[in-house]
């Protein structure tokens, strides 16, 4: 039976549905693996990064099926790299979406488990709306997913944020760090399903370019809040990045820095947007995005100019 707490996701979220059933659980499922597998699923947090997969897909006039594969299947990854950041032996956090973590309650092995199996479906996700899409954009697609989660992009970035304590603690540090752990995902989000829609080189660099200056706009934004907020506004487990000596641009070059470069950033953003949309009308949901990203932005950067002001920052 679908629990109350997914029904009433499924009514607000089309996704939270897809994100639940998208990873069948077989009747001989360890009893243990299984809950710990049920606790994931039922917790997807906003799945507004599905949601804008799906936008960009169908804009370039991808299969809807294919679509959605493709955007449970980047969620899937991106949670599955949530699973293992919250590890004890990354940064051992107690909570996330506002619910425990999976190490918490299943124990480090159900929650590595659990993102194994989030990887592996997620795979096999992916090769479906691949194979959905004319051959020639195939290989090219495949590729920008090796490189965004391979070696060279999530897994370096999060080697970097471990060992963030033996390098430079500098701006550029910090936005290096972000590349590969946030600005990577978000290239998935956006520039992966153009690219398999058949989007020109032009258009892509567009939305690569888009892709970083947001990804490392969020970034901001969430480094203020790990610096401000308490478990239950963030929803995760707060101050993390002082107390592990983890990246955090506010804690490098101070709030007031901290805002000023995300302002920039928002604004770098804003032209890159207007001339896409110029091109690509059909695209104009971004601006929806980019909306939320400043409200999101306004709020954050108001609250913690506050906490600076009274030199509690």
């Amino acid at each position: 039976m679908q629990s109350a707490h997914r029904m009433v996701q499924s009514q607000s979220n089309p996704f939270a549905e897809a994100f639940s059933s998208s990873l069948p659980l077989p009747s001989i499922l360890d009893p243990d693996f299984a809950d710990a597998l049920r606790h994931v699923l039922d917790n997807p947090g906003s799945l507004v990064r599905p949601r804008l997969v799906f936008q960009m897909a169908t804009a370039y006039g991808m299969d809807r099926v294919a679509a959605q594969d493709l955007a449970i299947a980047l969620e899937y990854f991106h949670t599955a790299s949530l699973l293992f950041d919250d590890l004890p032996c990354m940064d051992d956090a107690q909570v996330r979406r506002g619910v425990p973590c999976t190490h918490v309650l299943f124990g480090e092995e159900g929650a590595i488990l659990s993102a194994l199996a989030l990887i592996n479906r997620a795979y096999a996700l992916l090769w479906s709306a691949v194979a959905a899409c004319p051959r020639a954009r195939q290989q090219q697609a495949l590729t920008f997913v090796e490189q965004s989660l391979g070696v060279g992009g999530l897994l370096n970035g999060q080697s970097l944020d471990l060992h963030f304590k033996k390098l430079p603690r500098t701006r550029e540090t910090v936005e290096r760090i972000a590349m590969g752990k946030t600005v990577s995902l978000i290239w998935l989000t956006l520039a992966l399903p153009a690219m398999l829609g058949g989007a020109g080189a032009r258009e892509l660099q567009q939305i690569k370019r888009i892709s970083t200056l947001w990804g490392l706009s969020y970034q901001i934004v969430d480094d203020l809040k790990d610096v401000r907020q308490s478990a239950v506004q963030s929803g995760k487990t707060p101050a993390r990045d002082a107390l592990l000596g983890r990246p955090n641009i506010a804690e490098a070059i101070g709030v007031r820095g901290a805002v000023q470069r995300l302002t920039r950033l928002i604004d770098l953003g804003d032209a890159v947007l207007l001339r896409l949309l110029a091109s690509r009308p059909e695209l104009g949901f971004l601006e929806r995005l980019r909306d939320e990203l400043q409200l999101e932005m306004a709020r954050v950067r108001r609250e913690a100019l506050a906490l600076a002001e009274k030199g509690e920052l």
